[in-house]
Formats: structure tokens, sequence, C-alpha cells
């Protein structure tokens, strides 16, 4: 005879399973791999410790007890991608209990997974950008070449499809800006810095025609033969000089985009110039910088404050 008070503990093998059998669904119906199965259990252990704290089975777990695990896992600081592949893998299995006649209504129909926060743009440090620019040998018409293309790749932020496609009569030296022409064929204005505007000089006069030796060609940056440099041809030329440098085996294109953005939002730009210069359809888009912003501003307060 049980005592007062005391409550009955749910059989602990009735929710194994109905776990057991969403497995076994998973496995021979839809032909899962070991490793998408394996990642499954792990989720569905969460479910079943969840379960087990509220002296209750997974199959008798309210949406507020469901909700409340969403809420307690993100708490515990699990990443939001990871929250939202734990609701997925919840509001599968009982879809599957469902239909399977075990449970009479799905507590995870109106289960939400956190929106996953956008992953912050990677970019340079000002003295990596310093370090980057001057690794090109700018004795040889290649270093040259070479220390143009980077300057003026910071200098604007283009997209390397953009940079390949200047032309010589696109860039106005004199006046320090250039016509760009975007994606969808839209053409925009970028001012061009008074150092890459130099090295572009110095690059058309004593680089360019070497590589070219009297042969036409309407691009400005060229390749060794001479002709149009590709998209692969800078990514090589890029990374080449960031090894040189020292600098993160990823570097690429974007991340001096990236790096001229959020350099000049450090600096006190807005929003909207900062779309104009970059060529964003949407400020949306541009506004993944004002994160990389809050972000390194976090960073310095941690690293400095004398009370973190």
């Amino acid at each position: 005879m049980k005592s007062a008070g005391h409550t009955e503990q749910p059989p602990a093998g009735a929710g194994r399973r109905c776990v057991d059998s969403f497995l076994d669904e998973l496995r021979v119906a839809r032909r899962l791999s070991a490793n998408t199965l394996e990642s499954y259990g792990r989720d569905l252990e969460v479910l079943l410790r969840h379960a087990a704290s509220r002296s209750t089975t997974v199959d008798n777990l309210s949406q507020a007890d469901l909700e409340a695990l969403v809420r307690d896992r993100m708490a515990a600081g699990l990443a939001p991608r990871s929250v939202a592949r734990l609701v997925a893998c919840i509001r599968g299995f009982y879809r599957f209990l469902v239909r399977d006649g075990q449970i009479h209504s799905d507590p995870a129909g109106d289960l939400h997974a956190p929106r996953a926060w956008p992953a912050l743009p990677r970019f340079l440090a000002l003295e990596d950008v310093d370090r980057l620019i001057g690794q090109p040998d700018v004795g040889t018409p290649l270093g040259v070449r070479d220390r143009a293309l980077i300057e003026l790749l910071y200098a604007t932020g283009m997209r390397v499809s953009e940079l390949i496609a200047v032309r010589p009569a696109d860039i106005n030296l004199e006046s320090g800006y250039l016509v760009c022409e975007g994606k969808g064929a839209k053409q925009r204005l970028v001012p061009v810095g008074a150092q890459a505007v130099t090295w572009i000089g110095r690059y058309g006069a004593e680089g360019r025609p070497h590589l070219v030796k009297g042969r036409a060609c309407e691009w400005l940056f060229v390749n060794t033969r001479g002709g149009r440099l590709s998209r692969v041809g800078f990514w090589k030329i890029l990374k080449k000089h960031g090894r040189a440098a020292g600098l993160p085996g990823d570097l690429s294109p974007h991340v001096i985009r990236h790096s001229f953005a959020t350099h000049l939002l450090e600096r006190g730009a807005d929003l909207r110039s900062i779309q104009s210069l970059l060529g964003h359809a949407d400020l949306s888009t541009t506004q993944i910088y004002t994160h990389v912003a809050e972000a390194r501003l976090k960073a310095v307060y941690e690293q400095f404050h004398p009370r973190p």
C-alpha cells in the first residue's frame, strides 16, 4: 500500500519504446545515415531526460513542457542552430507518434525554433591590412600590379567580379573616383583614396605596359600574358600575399570587402553611405556590419574594463 502523498512514477520504458520505434522508422523506412541517426538519438535523449525531470514520459509531455525545454537549452548556451535542429527533431518525433497512433494530439505542432543569428562577416584589423598591402615586390611589374589591385580593393570595397571588370576609362585619377558596374548592370560612383590613386597611376605607367607588351586589352588589370585577369587569378594573388603576411588561410576578396565596410563604420560612417559604396540593393544587407561593431565593442569592453 502506497503512503499518503506518494506520486507514482511513470514506467521508465514507456518513453524509450516511443523513441526506439521512431528511430526504427528513420532507419528502415527513411534509410537515414548512421551519423544522422546518431544526431537524432542525442536530441531524443535530451527529450527523454526532460520528461524524466518532470516525472512523466515523452508521450505525455505538453506544449508548455516542450517550450520549457527549448528555453532551458537556450539558457544553457546551446547555439541557435543546435536548438533549431533539436526542435526539428522533436516536431518530427511527435508527428510520427500521432501517425502511428501512439498519441492523439501533437504537442509540438506549434513549437518553433529560435531565429538563427547570421554569421558575422570576417574582417581584418588595420595592422593586418597594412601588412597585406605591403607584401608585393613593387620593384617588378607584377608586384606593382598586385599592390594596385589590393589597394583598390580595400579603398573601394568592390566585389572581386567588379574589380577585375574595371577598364582604364572607368577611373578618373585626377578627381579620385571610378565608375563601377555592379549586380544587375547597375552603375555607381565610388570614391578612390589617395593611396590607391597613386598605385593605380604607377601601375598604368610602369606595370601594365610591361604586361600587355603592346597588345590591345580593354581591362585595367591583366595577367602575365597581357589578357584579362580572372577571378581565380586574383584569388591566387591574394592568397599568396596573405600567406606571406601571416594571415589566416581563409583570406578572400570578400574579407577585404568586409574590412572596408567595418573600418568605415567604426570611424563614424553612416549605414546609408556604406550601402551606396558597397552597391547593396537593400539596407538590411548592410546592417550586418552594425553587429560586427557591437561584437567588437563588447570584446574591447571585456578586455579593458577593470571590473569584467
